[in-house]
């Protein structure tokens, strides 16, 4: 949180001494300078199993994969076209010539071969059966127009042939035939349906405004087609399936744009498979209304990457969705100048992994937001993963973020929280009545962040899965921040960072007890923070990554009764993730206190909210 922390933190003094009547406070026990044997670290600590029925991300509208053409097309029924340089060659009623100029009027298969130096090939029929073009090694390059403009087609099916490189051009300045014209705009431009399928190569240069335009639908099928363009790379205003092929796009705008914004069913993206290497200024992929991804490669760089700074005004996101983002699967790396994952509406992730550095927040919603599976290493963010009601079920997820880096926030309040008109913290998560949620039944989840860790303009509540956040240095921000309550029945817990604003988990609902330690003073990175029972158990060896000055702490390994003690410093061998040490032997340094759990939350020395 940002917004008058330094005014809340004051606040919070007033009131530290109301909030501490309400927990247990033990008194630190001096050490007794007895030696302590080396204590075994046999796992993490323990989540148990449990069953959750977590709010979902419910989506009816999604689009339905869109087949491409399979039929066949016999040689004897195509059409020779060739190209001459300045003029073109074609003995069949349905191709009519004009000096560069070629109208094919008729359904069929058309065979395009050799150059067209300034000229034009257009489709304008109205026959229901599709029109086939094949190019099979095609220049065309129109030095006032579209060289390649389907002008009407009930289907146009463009056919790269095999091992052939085609070559499209358009002219930078176009000259219409009427002043308030403004198409074709694209130097391979579409009214109707289009599709782009074989195993050629495509390379459209669009120096006017777009590459590859339709307005209605565009469906790659296959090919390696390169784009680049003075606007947006390919555009489609229904819809852009991607089936299959490698794109390559470097567009001064959008990379992928669907822009119908006037049918609710139209304006959408899906990708199946394929390879997509795009660079623009705008948004990589960005449609009006749903992105649906099953699968494919993704490396995509917008506004000049994640360090570069933009305009207000402009948008570049990795990939944006208007209405809903839905991924199944595909490997993303993403450096975006703007968020890498962005929907207006909802946002789901049900597996791929992902690699993420953006200027701006990583993955971020208006509304909800679900991550079910999925490996998510976000390098660099503002804010990690944002959203007003966020559900982690699962995944291995890895946030660096210079503010917050897990922030479930309304999007309709100003700022981020915080400040004198922060809400009271409620009793139980029952008596929250807002809409801003924050629930964690899964995953692990690893956390650097230099703003809060967990941050909820709202209720927390954690069922499973395991968290550990090596959180902020200055006071102003805490590891843990909540306004309303956080209920955890389950999982692990571990969050070091600050004092002034430390949090834990816990409240009257919760059936898993926490811990907050406030040490008194700054440790430096690396220092060891061991727990153990009265038997010598490891109930945890954690060095925080950054500097810390309190340890926030819950797992199902904190017993009502039994008496545990804490040390600093001291070695540890075995294996560390993220600070934690899953197994070797702890060999310990300084014993800092002792304490006897006897209420669910436990406050051990003075500062921060609790």
């Amino acid at each position: 949180m940002k917004q008058n922390k330094f005014i809340f933190w004051l606040a919070a003094m007033f009131i530290g001494l109301t909030l501490a009547a309400c927990q247990a406070t033990t008194v630190q026990t001096p050490p007794t300078g007895v030696p302590i044997p080396p204590t075994e670290i046999s796992n993490a600590p323990a989540s148990p199993t449990q069953t959750v029925t977590a709010p979902t991300v419910s989506v009816t509208d999604v689009p339905a994969a869109t087949n491409a053409p399979t039929r066949s097309i016999d040689p004897a029924s195509i059409v020779p076209i060739t190209l001459n340089g300045d003029s073109i060659t074609a003995n069949n009623a349905g191709v009519q010539v004009n000096g560069t100029r070629a109208t094919i009027t008729a359904a069929g298969s058309y065979e395009l071969r050799g150059a067209l130096n300034d000229g034009q090939i257009i489709v304008n029929t109205t026959d229901e059966k599709p029109v086939q073009l094949i190019l099979n090694g095609v220049r065309l390059a129109n030095s006032t127009s579209a060289p390649l403009y389907i002008a009407k087609a009930n289907e146009t099916i463009l056919y790269l042939a095999d091992n052939s490189e085609n070559f499209i051009s358009d002219a930078s300045a176009y000259v219409f035939e009427n002043a308030d014209e403004d198409e074709p705009n694209a130097a391979l431009f579409s009214k109707n349906n289009l599709t782009i399928i074989g195993n050629g190569a495509l390379t459209a240069q669009g120096n006017f405004n777009d590459g590859i335009a339709s307005k209605a639908g565009l469906t790659i099928a296959g090919g390696k087609i390169s784009v680049t363009a003075a606007d947006d790379g390919m555009r489609g205003k229904d819809f852009i399936v991607v089936q299959n092929g490698m794109l390559v796009v470097n567009a001064q705008g959008d990379g992928l744009k669907a822009d119908n914004d006037k049918d609710a069913n139209k304006g959408y993206i899906t990708v199946e498979g394929g390879k997509l290497n795009i660079t623009s200024g705008g948004d990589a992929l960005t449609a009006e209304s749903v992105v649906s991804i099953a699968n494919g490669e993704f490396n995509l760089t917008t506004g000049g990457g994640s360090n570069a700074k933009l305009d207000e005004d402009v948008s570049a996101k990795g990939i944006k969705a208007g209405a809903h983002l839905e991924i199944d699967g595909g490997v993303f790396n993403i450096n975006a100048a703007d968020d890498a994952l962005h929907s207006k509406g909802t946002l789901k992730i049900n597996d791929g992994e992902f690699t993420l550095a953006t200027g701006d927040d990583a993955i971020n919603t208006e509304t909800t937001l679900e991550i079910n599976a999925g490996k998510i290493n976000i390098t660099q963010s503002n804010e990690g993963i944002e959203g007003m009601v966020i559900t982690l079920n699962g995944g291995d997820i890895r946030v660096v973020s210079s503010d917050d880096a897990i922030n479930a926030k309304d999007p309709d309040t100003s700022g981020d929280g915080g400040g004198m008109g922060r809400p009271s913290r409620l009793p139980d998560f029952s008596a929250y009545t807002g809409r801003v949620f924050l629930y964690i039944h899964g995953g692990n989840i690893a956390i650097d962040a230099t703003g809060d860790g967990l941050d909820a303009n709202g209720a927390i509540q954690m069922t499973g899965g395991t968290v550990v956040i090596n959180g902020p240095t200055v006071r102003m921000n805490g590891a843990v921040d909540y306004d309303a309550a956080f209920s955890i029945s389950g999982g692990t817990l571990i969050a070091a960072g600050s004092s002034g604003m430390a949090q834990t988990s816990g409240d009257a609902t919760s059936s898993q007890n926490s811990l907050l330690i406030h040490f008194g003073k700054t440790l430096p990175g690396g220092t060891l923070i061991h727990i153990q029972n009265s038997a010598g158990k490891n109930i945890l060896t954690f060095a925080p990554t950054k500097e810390f000055q309190s340890l926030a702490f819950s797992s199902s390994q904190l017993t009502m009764g039994e008496t545990y003690s804490v040390f600093l410093g001291g070695s540890a061998t075995g294996v560390a993730a993220n600070g934690l040490y899953l197994d070797g032997a702890y060999t310990p340094g300084e014993e800092f206190t002792t304490f006897t759990l006897t209420q669910s939350v436990t406050v051990i020395g003075k500062g921060g909210m609790r």
